[in-house]
């Protein structure tokens, strides 16, 4: 957008605005200590409210005994605490849930910066307001300067007290308005001499400590900057949103223009300075022109000036115009910059000298702002350089220069024979022009030189001579030769854009193609080893991926291969991870180390996961301005997808405890439960005997004898059951396999279900000749059982179950049929999964643990066969059939052996 064109509102403002529009508000009273009316003054203001009709709820509110306090909170309305059990005894807090379950217009929420007990919907209390926040309600707290993040050193450092409880710099940003509640030191100190803020023996203490004159001044002027920024930054957001032109010199801000010249590292250092004295924000700018191509050491040195601004402190800003003053104020008038820093040159160009110099054209435009020139005799003067000759180009180039003349040549000879021609010298123009836009400088000129030959020696008189009659012919050659040099330089241009958007283009193609491989890659590992190779083959360089285990780092992949750093460049790694900035080759800390180190930034802001190295050999340079962009957006990606990996893990992880968790509670629910019945029956017939063993008839005490063992039975086929399950889910299953003879299998399994009291009518048919089965006999013997146990337990009391066996396709199938209900088309899927069970049928009271199935199918696979269910059996109309079907063995001759 040029100075002329009208001004737009900022889109991100707008968005920020609607954001806050759809949340409820914040308010902040902030002080700079303890004891100076926070919570008193968010008291009084929220009486106020409610005095007028507003709904004003105190959530908590921390009175510390202060009879003044107690006062305020005397006739509202105020949410009881929640009781949270911790070490044994119970914690009063903040009741989150009853606050969103009465949802009030206000809510006061005491000490933003609270640590809520273990076992609290958060661990701290701001998180809990970002919650209320986010429901709409609109919430009122206290904090002292002391608990902000940021300050959190210089808080230490003026008080020698280290503050644990702190609230992030992100979250003090939400709030939508910043009370500061202020009091004199003096006054203050006198407070807390009058037991007004905490009690005698603990305030001679803090008086000796944390409550000095000296200290309280410097906790108040912290204080006070932080709501002086606060209030500039939100000046700045409501000019944006409001499309307002500026500056309102409400606040210093400084713009600093950074260039690809030797005096930027000065200017910048110049603009640090005055930002320090001004105690004000500054940006650091740098404005390309659409198509300009920058040399490689001007690029460094703009590189370099920029990273030492954003070093300083500055927020760095690179700009895209034609006109580079325009947008410098365009600029300045959004961010609402009051000061402007440049540097001027010692050397005028061309350019300079028609349009007028860029300190000239800023301060003409700039209405409002003031510009600082930092004068050619304090900046460093650029080094000429040795005057550079255009490359030499192609030998093809100066072939294809005398042959493009002389087809001109003959071309105009031709037409001159038919048609006179007013200038022949167009077509040398043409042949001057080829072989720059191909070939470049050189040969265009060769092809110059030789156009004004050719063109003398055929067209000009006298003919066939090099003799130049007229003098102003002699222009012809300058014409030619200015020709070739522009357009050859013209073509340099387009053949170098061509260039850099095609090398971009790659880079983003290859960039999409790695961010599309690393969403593929499922483990963290796989991730690493992928971004080192991409590295190594973008770059050219080896390179290498560490991450942190344990507190450590440690190599997760490099390429080509490594295993190990020397110890310098471990150190560097561990600084750079530690200290969250690059470290190694090229940068001011360990420079002397082989390896550039960058920190890979984790999912929170401030909390890396690793970093990233790049050699760099003895003698190579360091990365260009392209190669440390690829660099930082390569270690972007990979960050981000490590971080996506290792949640990606925690999920899994998660899921796999859960599910585990889950079946533990079925496990023990279902041996809790189907065992009690067997075992109450052990017991109930254990009591009798030993209480009335004596008068208890002999037919009834052996009924209950034989009760206890088919219990006892039943108990021991469902502990079977459970280790049968351990040891195949185990893979530990011994198979020992022998002949069985298969309806004998059946006729057990019948026997077995009517010795517990099978009340159903069985068939049990084979085919003629069934041949044996090669099976392990224990094994299918509790394989078949458990078929016909289910069968018997949900087909009811008069059901019909046949068992039945022959071969089919090659292999023996025993089947077991009934005519029950038949099992429910949801749950058929899955019957033979551990823990199904389908409704029982009315009136049938058998127990299972629904592992029966699952364990019939791990057997029979064992064996090398499979199982399937129907439901309804086939040819009926209802009931199940249940199929185990298993490989025969075959003789040599190839017959089942029978």
């Amino acid at each position: 957008m040029s100075a002329a064109e009208p001004s737009r509102a900022d889109p991100e403002a707008l968005l920020a605005a609607a954001e806050r529009e759809a949340r409820g508000t914040l308010r902040i009273f902030l002080g700079a200590a303890p004891g100076v009316g926070k919570t008193f003054a968010m008291l009084s203001a929220a009486r106020a409210l409610k005095a007028a009709g507003g709904d004003v709820v105190i959530g908590i509110v921390e009175t510390h005994g202060r009879a003044e306090t107690l006062a305020l909170v005397e006739g509202m309305e105020v949410l009881p605490r929640k009781g949270v059990p911790y070490r044994g005894r119970l914690v009063p807090e903040f009741d989150m849930e009853a606050a969103l379950a009465r949802r009030p217009a206000l809510l006061l929420v005491d000490e933003y910066a609270h640590s809520n007990v273990e076992g609290s919907r958060h661990p701290k209390r701001w998180q809990d307001v970002q919650d209320l926040l986010a429901a709409g309600i609109d919430v009122w707290t206290t904090l002292n300067i002391q608990h902000v993040e940021s300050l959190n050193d210089v808080v230490q450092r003026i008080t020698g007290v280290r503050v644990r409880e702190t609230v992030p710099d992100s979250a003090l940003r939400k709030a939508d308005e910043i009370i500061l509640v202020d009091l004199p030191s003096d006054e203050l100190i006198k407070r807390l001499a009058d037991g007004k803020v905490y009690v005698e023996d603990t305030a001679a203490r803090a008086v000796r400590s944390f409550f000095k004159p000296t200290h309280l001044t410097a906790l108040r002027e912290l204080a006070l900057r932080q709501v002086a920024a606060r209030v500039d930054s939100d000046l700045v957001t409501r000019m944006q949103g409001s499309a307002i032109q500026g500056p309102w010199a409400a606040g210093e801000r400084l713009l600093v223009c950074v260039g690809p010249d030797m005096a930027a590292e000065r200017v910048v250092r110049e603009a640090k300075r005055l930002a320090d004295l001004m105690d004000a924000a500054w940006f650091a700018v740098t404005v390309e022109r659409p198509g300009h191509v920058m040399a490689a050491r001007d690029r460094q040195r703009l590189e370099a000036g920029l990273r030492l601004a954003e070093s300083l402190g500055a927020e760095v800003r690179p700009l895209v115009a034609a006109d580079v003053p325009a947008e410098l104020l365009r600029f300045a008038r959004f961010e609402n910059v009051t000061q402007i820093i440049i540097g001027k040159a010692r050397q005028w160009t061309a350019r300079a000298l028609l349009r007028g110099s860029l300190a000239d054209a800023l301060v003409k435009g700039a209405n409002g702002v003031a510009v600082h020139v930092v004068t050619a005799e304090a900046l460093e003067r650029a080094p000429r350089g040795p005057l550079r000759l255009p490359p030499a180009g192609p030998l093809a180039g100066y072939v294809a220069a005398p042959l493009c003349v002389a087809a001109a040549t003959v071309t105009g000879l031709f037409l001159t024979g038919f048609v006179a021609l007013p200038n022949v010298s167009m077509l040398y123009l043409l042949a001057v022009l080829l072989p720059a836009l191909v070939y470049g400088v050189w040969p265009a000129i060769i092809a110059s030189a030789l156009s004004f030959l050719a063109y003398n020696f055929f067209f000009i008189d006298p003919i066939d001579t090099f003799t130049v009659a007229r003098p102003h012919e002699l222009l012809a050659l300058f014409i030619f030769l200015l020709v070739a040099v522009l357009i050859s330089a013209l073509a340099g241009r387009a053949r170098e854009q061509t260039r850099i958007a095609a090398q971009r283009m790659r880079a983003t193609r290859r960039l999409y193609d790695f961010t599309r491989k690393l969403s593929a890659l499922p483990g963290d590992t796989a991730v690493a080893e992928a971004a080192a190779v991409e590295l190594h083959a973008a770059l050219g360089r080896a390179s290498v991926i560490l991450t942190s285990a344990r507190g450590e780092l440690a190599i997760i992949a490099a390429w080509p291969p490594e295993d190990r750093l020397d110890t310098a460049s471990m150190t560097a790694a561990t600084w750079a991870f530690e200290h969250r900035e690059p470290a190694g080759a090229g940068t001011s800390t360990l420079p002397s180390v082989s390896w550039f180190f960058r920190p890979l930034a984790g999912a929170e802001a401030g909390a890396p996961i690793g970093v990233v190295g790049i050699e760099r050999a003895p003698g190579e340079p360091a990365l260009d301005a392209e190669g440390d962009g690829i660099l930082a957006t390569l270690a972007e990606q990979t960050a981000a997808a490590l971080v996506r990996a290792r949640l990606s893990a925690e999920v899994a992880h998660a899921r796999t405890a859960a599910e585990t968790e889950r079946v533990r509670n079925i496990l023990l629910a279902s041996i809790s439960h189907d065992f009690r019945t067997p075992l109450a029956s052990i017991l109930g017939a254990a009591t009798s005997l030993i209480d009335y063993g004596a008068d208890i008839p002999e037919p009834a005490r052996r009924d209950l004898l034989l009760q206890m063992r088919e219990e006892a039975e039943n108990l021991d086929l469902m502990v079977r059951n459970l280790l049968s399950m351990t040891r195949l889910e185990a893979g530990a299953l011994d198979l020992r396999k022998d002949w069985v003879d298969v309806p004998e299998l059946m006729n057990r399994a019948v026997a077995a279900v009517r010795k517990r009291g099978a009340t159903q009518s069985f068939a049990v048919t084979a085919e003629p000749g069934l041949p044996l089965l090669k099976a392990d006999p224990s094994l299918m013997d509790q394989a078949l059982g458990n078929v016909v146990g289910n069968a018997v337990r949900y087909a009811g009391a008069g059901a019909r179950i046949v068992l039945s066996a022959g071969v089919a396709d090659g292999g023996l199938v025993i089947a077991v049929t009934d005519d029950g209900p038949g099992i429910p088309a949801e749950t058929l899927p899955h019957v033979f999964e551990k823990f199904v069970r389908a409704a029982r049928a009315a009136g049938d009271g058998g127990d299972g643990s629904g592992l029966g199935l699952a364990i019939t199918r791990g057997i029979v696979e064992a064996h090398g066969g499979t199982v399937s269910a129907q439901s309804p059996a086939p040819g009926q109309h209802c009931g199940t059939r249940i199929a185990l079907r298993l490989p025969l063995d075959r003789g040599a001759g190839g017959e089942a052996i029978g």
